[in-house]
């Protein structure tokens, strides 16, 4: 089936390229249902390592650039399942639209609310950045019943960090990034063993979607992503020094 071909192809990936895969509490992933995945990020191994670790196809949300440069905009969206952002101007506008439309026909989303700054400047494997709150904004508003956040840490034990294109070729396909305008490569990391521990599913509940309005949305977005940041962080120790 084409909608499990991103699933095959990330198997697939982590086997050609030999990379250890050890997942931690494979019973919190919810088995049906609209879910939203959300994980610290420092590889382009990220998603095949979700996908293969929740043994369920995720539609990521991915940066605006991959939607744009040939050969890579086929690889991210036909045979990764990924949907690109859009141009800054329309980014949140189109962000919402299409990852609505894919949670209420049950599929999984996945998010990386770091953003793109780990990707340049990859952080220490044990640290995870300050979180946009997007996603917290689109759990709370899409109109879609028995829908669950699902926290995830990604632990490399050994890895290999590579350069991959320079950083102002890729300011060419968006001028819009910032952290494109500056010298000096993209890097890749690559892991050889990680470990993925699952977090506790959130479940949105209809009581906090009536709540999400005027005063109390500000609150309860804030609230919510700093759960997701806590658990992660601390399931990221536990995966790094164990």
């Amino acid at each position: 089936m084409l909608f499990d071909r991103p699933l095959q192809m990330s198997r697939l990936l982590l086997t050609a390229i030999g990379t250890r895969l050890y997942t931690y509490y494979g019973d919190r992933v919810p088995r049906q249902g609209s879910v939203l995945v959300v994980s610290n990020h420092r590889s382009f191994l990220d998603a095949p390592l979700l996908m293969t670790a929740l043994n369920r196809p995720i539609r990521f949300a991915c940066h605006h650039y991959m939607g744009q440069v040939p050969v890579m905009r086929e690889v991210v969206t036909q045979l990764g399942g990924c949907f690109p952002l859009e141009s800054a101007e329309h980014r949140q506008q189109s962000f919402f639209r299409q990852a609505t439309e894919l949670l209420k026909t049950q599929q999984v989303v996945g998010l990386f609310p770091e953003g793109t700054p780990p990707m340049i400047h990859s952080p220490a494997r044990y640290e995870v950045g300050e979180f946009h709150r997007g996603f917290a904004h689109l759990a709370l508003k899409a109109p879609v019943s028995d829908l669950a956040i699902l926290p995830v840490a990604i632990a490399a034990q050994s890895e290999t960090t590579n350069s991959a294109v320079p950083l102002r070729l890729l300011s060419f396909f968006d001028p819009s990034e910032p952290l494109f305008d500056q010298e000096g490569w993209h890097p890749m990391v690559m892991y050889q063993h990680v470990n993925l521990l699952i977090g506790r599913p959130l479940w949105i509940s209809p009581t906090q979607r009536e709540k999400y309005q005027g005063k109390h949305a500000k609150a309860m977005v804030r609230d919510l992503s700093d759960r997701c940041h806590g658990e992660i962080n601390a399931l990221l120790q536990q995966g790094c020094y164990s």
